[in-house]
């Protein structure tokens, strides 16, 4: 875009104002991410803002050739990782709705048309996916979150951490056959589980 190009311009010349133009479209999405990761509003918000002020900070290192949003959620993403490292904290449910001041943000990806009990059966299925997950292994949970929740294509996982596509591809296989088998083994486990209650 031709504008967010010249926003660009002006940002790297030490316009505040283009600056905060040039990021208000992203906020939200960055701050969305922020929360995916860090799992309460309080830090999203503590992330979101010392990664917009990476970002000032470097902007005038940003060579443009990707996309701003690529390179802006690569320091949100990395920002949060960093932390999480600190704090060695597990990632939040994917699937949760965003609490905020103004209320609830809707979740990334909406249901129509469910039945009471198809959103039963669908709110069970996200839990059990998200606590299956959380026994997946860091590297490989960051990119099948990346790919399979948030939607973002190998070449743009590639850009935000930094690695090349045959890693992402390889990532995202070895974490959809860490999540599968998880799966199958908490299923098998409730199965037997039941069996023994009758």
């Amino acid at each position: 875009m031709e504008n967010e190009k010249n926003l660009i311009l002006q940002s790297k010349s030490g316009d505040i104002q283009s600056f905060e133009t040039l990021v208000k479209g992203y906020q939200k999405m960055a701050f969305n991410v922020a929360y995916r990761i860090m799992g309460n509003e309080e830090d999203a918000k503590d992330m979101t803002q010392d990664a917009l002020i990476k970002v000032y900070k470097n902007i005038k290192g940003f060579r443009m050739d990707s996309s701003f949003s690529t390179w802006l959620y690569r320091i949100v993403m990395n920002t949060c990782k960093d932390e999480l490292r600190k704090r060695k904290m597990k990632v939040v449910s994917i699937d949760q709705p965003i609490e905020t001041d103004d209320g609830q943000m809707q979740m990334d990806l909406e249901d129509h048309g469910l039945k009471p009990d198809e959103i039963v059966t669908q709110r069970e299925t996200q839990k059990e996916v998200h606590e299956a997950l959380q026994e997946v292994s860091e590297t490989n949970r960051i990119v099948v979150v990346l790919r399979d929740i948030k939607g973002f294509s190998y070449s743009e996982i590639s850009d935000i951490i930094e690695v090349p596509v045959g890693t992402i591809k390889s990532r995202i296989n070895r974490g959809r056959q860490e999540l599968k088998k998880i799966l199958m083994n908490k299923r098998n486990q409730s199965i037997q589980y039941m069996r023994k209650e009758v």
